[in-house]
C-alpha cells in the first residue's frame, strides 16, 4: 500500500509529509514526479503537498495542473480513490477542476503564517472520522492565496452536500464562510489550505492533524 506524494517545483513540504507518513503514521511513502504520466501500481492514496509549484506564476497552481501527472491524479480521484490537496495542492486541485471554487490572495495581501484555530463540519469521511463534529483543532497555516471563494450557487450546493469540513474559527484571510477545507461531492478529493502534516508531533506544539491521516490510513485498512 504506498502513499504517492506528488513533487513540482517548487514543492517545499514534501518531505513533512514524507516524514509523517514514514515516521508518525508506519506506512510506505512514495515520491513521484510531476513528469509521470503514472501512479506507482500499489497506490491507496494520493497527496498533494504544499508549496510554490513552478513560482505561483499566472496563478497558484494554475500551470502545476497541466503537469504529465495531473491525468493520472484526476484518473485516480475518478475512480473514486482519495487525493488530498493541503494549501497549495488545494489551488492545484481547484485549477484542474477538482475541487470546485478557487483560491485568491488573502485580503489583508500578506502571507500569513501562524497557528490557526479549525472547526471540524463534516466528520463522516474518510479524512475527517477520528475527529469530532464541531471539535476545535489547532493547525498551522502558510499561505499567500488561501482566500477561499465560490458564488453563492456553489456554496450552497457545498453546503447541501455537506462538503464544507473545516472552517475558520476566525478568519484569517477573507475565505467565503469561513471555509478551511472541502471534499467533493463523492467524498473522496479532499482540500484544505492549514496543515495537519505540521502538526502530527507534539514536539512540534501539537498533534491535532494526526487524526487526519489516522481517519485516511483507517480508512485504506478496512477496505483492503
Amino acid at each position: 500500500m504506498i502513499y504517492s506524494i506528488i513533487r513540482f517545483p517548487g514543492s517545499n513540504c514534501d518531505w513533512d509529509m514524507y516524514y509523517v507518513l514514514r515516521d508518525v503514521m508506519n506506512v510506505e511513502p512514495q515520491f513521484v514526479d510531476y513528469r509521470e504520466k503514472s501512479l506507482p501500481q500499489d497506490t491507496v492514496a494520493v497527496l498533494i503537498p504544499g508549496g510554490f509549484s513552478y513560482g505561483d506564476y499566472l496563478r497558484s497552481g494554475a500551470i502545476a495542473r497541466f503537469s504529465p501527472i495531473m491525468d493520472a491524479v484526476k484518473k485516480f480521484a475518478y475512480a473514486g480513490n482519495p487525493v488530498i490537496g493541503i494549501c497549495n495542492g488545494f489551488q492545484i486541485l481547484t485549477e484542474a477542476g477538482l475541487l470546485p471554487g478557487a483560491l485568491r490572495s488573502n485580503d489583508s495581501l500578506n502571507f500569513i503564517c501562524k497557528p490557526q484555530k479549525l472547526v471540524v463540519e463534516n466528520n463522516q469521511t474518510i479524512f475527517t472520522k477520528r475527529f469530532d463534529l464541531k471539535q476545535t483543532v489547532m493547525f498551522p497555516i502558510a499561505h499567500g492565496e488561501g482566500n477561499y471563494y465560490c458564488d453563492s450557487a456553489t456554496l450552497q450546493d457545498l453546503k447541501d452536500h455537506h462538503q464544507i469540513v473545516l472552517r475558520y474559527q476566525n478568519n484569517p484571510n477573507g475565505s467565503t464562510d469561513d471555509i478551511a477545507g472541502i471534499i467533493n461531492q463523492k467524498g473522496n478529493v479532499l482540500g484544505m489550505m492549514p496543515h495537519p502534516e505540521r502538526a502530527s508531533e507534539a514536539v512540534l506544539g501539537g498533534e491535532d492533524g494526526k487524526m487526519l491521516f489516522q481517519s485516511l490510513i483507517e480508512s485504506m485498512t478496512q477496505n483492503v
